[in-house]
């Protein structure tokens, strides 16, 4: 089963579970554009995957809770706070940015199952 899903479909996974949550933080922004004192928040990757991906260095595991797999990355993005005012044309630029992005992540992984599925009818 490993061979038909890897890497790339939990990459691709990956990546659509940050962009949704994305979203909910942008959509959370533009909801509070009225709210006194109220700054803006952007979901980013942690420190601990960009130094990986900078320098290979280890990323530290966390296990919380005995039914959590061992081998599982918890956690890789956050809710970081800004000190910037709500701009809707910036929050409207970053949704549009990430709706297209998902779109895009969402095409990939779509050829990615044709791929399979046509490799699969092949094998018949």
């Amino acid at each position: 089963m490993g061979i038909l899903f890897n890497k790339t479909i939990e990459m691709l996974s990956t990546i659509l579970d940050f962009q949704s949550k994305r979203h909910k933080v942008i959509a959370s922004n533009i909801a509070n554009i009225d709210t006194p004192g109220y700054r803006t928040k952007e979901l980013v990757f942690k420190k601990q995957l960009e130094d990986f991906i900078d320098h290979g260095t280890e990323i530290t595991m966390t296990k919380t809770d005995k039914r959590h797999l061992s081998k599982q990355p918890s956690h890789i993005f956050e809710v970081i706070n800004s000190e910037e005012e709500v701009e809707i044309d910036n929050e409207m630029v970053k949704l549009a940015e990430n709706n297209f992005m998902y779109n895009l992540t969402v095409e990939l992984m779509a050829r990615k199952f044709r791929g399979l599925d046509n490799v699969l009818k092949e094998a018949k």
